[in-house]
């Protein structure tokens, strides 16, 4: 094993990702479940495209960085099969914590959302992707990586896998698998519920492969059949024109910025949890009504 000469694994599947997701079309077509809007996938696969041109422009700062970061490193990391599993575990919990990051720092939310802002859920929103990855700034999660020892090109080998495994989740299609995999894995009922802008469902279950970082850290929410998931985000756009989906909440954080009174006000608009400035985040969303859950079960007749 060549640590020096790995491939990239997302360009070998790209023939496959459209061929699944010209299947789950005709699938659908057929009657199973899962629903397609034309302009939303066009809008999907624009943001796609977009993202693959963006990282290859992009791909010299992203490898200098993480080189960087290596020549300080603790350890020679050995080739092998136990540094390769080593090395995608952890690159998993580090993509746990991005992620989590992307949801709850606003600055790192703007380059995020465009993932969540169609209102199906398919194959073709997996490819709905940023072009501001790097502006969010969550890489530096997965710096610790690099300072330990593993080698740039095989956590970017580990992070191409990782993405490859998060395709398949998007889909209705399937519903639920074994219990034991589900136990462990992401699946697309647990990754639907992060999906979704219902109360019960917001901010959970950020997993990238092992929904068991979930389980761990207080984010984990089960798929209920009594309610189904509304996709989207609290504001839905309204529009599919894919440029404004790129930087329509970067200019929301420029708009706040140019509005804001006091420094508190610019550092919330910039670094709070999405809706600090409005007082509507996901916590405060989601104790209301928590709130009124429980006053309908204390008074049901109200």
């Amino acid at each position: 094993m060549n640590w020096t000469n790995l491939p990239d694994p997302v360009a070998f599947a790209i023939p496959v990702f459209v061929l699944s997701i010209i299947i789950e079309v005709v699938a659908v077509r057929l009657g199973w479940r899962g629903d397609y809007d034309w302009r939303d996938t066009g809008t999907s696969l624009a943001m796609g495209l977009g993202n693959t041109i963006v990282g290859a422009l992009l791909a010299g700062t992203s490898a200098g960085i993480a080189l960087w970061a290596w020549q300080y490193r603790l350890f020679d990391v050995p080739m092998g099969w136990a540094s390769f599993a080593l090395c995608f575990v952890l690159d998993d919990l580090a993509y746990y914590w991005i992620h989590r990051a992307g949801h709850r720092i606003r600055w790192a939310w703007a380059a995020h959302v465009i993932h969540h802002s169609s209102q199906h859920y398919n194959l073709s929103t997996a490819l709905r992707q940023t072009w501001s990855g790097l502006f969010g700034l969550t890489f530096i999660i997965k710096l610790p990586l690099f300072m330990i020892g593993f080698p740039p090109a095989l956590v970017a080998f580990c992070g191409g896998l990782n993405l490859i495994y998060q395709f398949w989740i998007h889909t209705e299609a399937i519903g639920r698998l074994p219990r034991w995999f589900e136990a462990v894995m992401n699946t697309p009922s647990h990754h639907r519920v992060h999906h979704g802008t219902n109360p019960r469902y917001l901010d959970r279950n950020y997993a990238g492969v092992f929904i068991i970082w979930d389980k761990l850290f207080g984010t984990f929410e089960a798929e209920r059949d009594d309610e189904p998931v509304r996709y989207g985000i609290i504001k839905n756009l309204a529009t599919f024109n894919p440029f404004w989906v790129a930087i329509h909440e970067w200019v929301g954080i420029g708009r706040d910025l140019l509005k804001a009174r006091s420094l508190r006000q610019a550092l919330l608009a910039a670094f709070g949890p999405p809706g600090a400035l409005s007082g509507d985040t996901a916590d405060v969303i989601r104790a209301r009504w928590e709130a009124q859950a429980a006053r309908a079960v204390a008074h049901p007749a109200e």
